[in-house]
């Protein structure tokens, strides 16, 4: 009688577990990009929020090398989620430039626009930088290899009359090791696109004399009118140590992106979970007071999720 009684018993849970999906835990990592960026503390954050309030939902931050890599993933399947720059994510899912040799991306999938990524050049304050026009010869790092930041350097740096070519030295580096090299006097400035401020410049403005580049006014403008995904900004001044004026540079916006088979029931619940939550971002990065409902859908690169979109429509901010 006893056996029966454990029999029934285990029978009848995995019945209702196989029904009711109990204790059946969801894994979904959010693809981000190198430590020293704006994307892993982000994508941290919001990996907390979607594990603390969807059920049964286990959300984890990637490590990568940022955008590129971001829709690689998403592309093959190593991760369910990522952070990605809205031009690359809209080349990607036209198949153009940086992905002209790749079938499109038609699969891919908005769930949020965060923050407005800002295009920082920093340079040695005694290196004779002051425009775009003087990394002429100089030793410069535009990225990681077929990075978002390089993807941007190859638009900017040209329309400012620099090509590659015309550097002293290139390099293809992380912002990790850009930072490095930067502080050891091997290279005379790095670039990124990320979100004010990162951890990488301001490390480098406390153990060097530091200058951020600005933009030529009249090139942003034909820029912004030719790249409608890019906007004028500023970073503001006293962000980093010794730079107390406004920057002038472009800006993108970063999104939160997936794939069309992502199951829309999941997508509502995360997207619901962020917005509901999205003040606890503030705590883990400056940025995170830049993350609202407001600007959800700014700079949209790809079709949205049916999941997010259920949300917006739900909430008003789609109608």
């Amino acid at each position: 009688m006893k056996k029966l009684t454990i029999l029934f018993l285990v029978t009848f849970f995995v019945f209702f577990t196989a029904i009711f999906g109990l204790a059946q835990n969801v894994y979904v990592d959010i693809a981000t990009g190198g430590t020293g960026g704006t994307y892993f503390p982000v994508g941290g954050a919001i990996a907390n929020i979607l594990s603390n309030n969807v059920e049964n939902l286990v959300a984890t931050a990637q490590t990568s090398n940022a955008s590129v890599t971001n829709l690689n993933y998403l592309l093959t399947g190593q991760a369910e989620t990522g952070i990605c720059q809205s031009n690359l994510a809209y080349w990607a899912y036209k198949g153009v430039v940086l992905f002209e040799d790749k079938e499109p991306f038609e699969g891919l999938r908005g769930i949020a626009s965060l923050y407005p990524e800002t295009i920082h050049i920093v340079a040695h304050a005694d290196a004779g930088i002051e425009t775009v026009a003087d990394l002429k010869g100089k030793r410069v790092s535009v990225g990681a290899p077929n990075s978002g930041n390089e993807a941007d350097a190859r638009i900017y740096l040209p329309a400012h009359g620099v090509e590659y070519e015309d550097l002293g030295k290139l390099e293809y580096l992380s912002m990790a090791e850009s930072a490095q090299l930067f502080a050891d006097y091997q290279i005379d400035c790095y670039t990124a696109t990320t979100g004010y401020p990162s951890s990488s410049f301001m490390d480098s403005a406390t153990q060097r004399d530091i200058v951020l580049v600005k933009m030529d006014d009249d090139v942003m403008d034909k820029l912004v009118e030719e790249y409608p995904y890019y906007a004028k900004e500023s970073i503001p001044g006293g962000l980093y140590k010794g730079v107390d004026e406004d920057t002038p540079t472009l800006a993108t916006p970063c999104w939160w992106l997936c794939t069309e088979d992502m199951d829309e029931e999941l997508v509502y619940q995360m997207t619901k979970a962020l917005w509901e939550n999205h003040e606890e971002i503030a705590k883990a990065h400056a940025q995170g007071k830049n993350i609202t409902p407001d600007t959800a859908l700014d700079g949209q690169p790809v079709p949205l999720h049916p999941g997010a979109e259920r949300y917006y429509k739900e909430v008003g901010i789609l109608k």
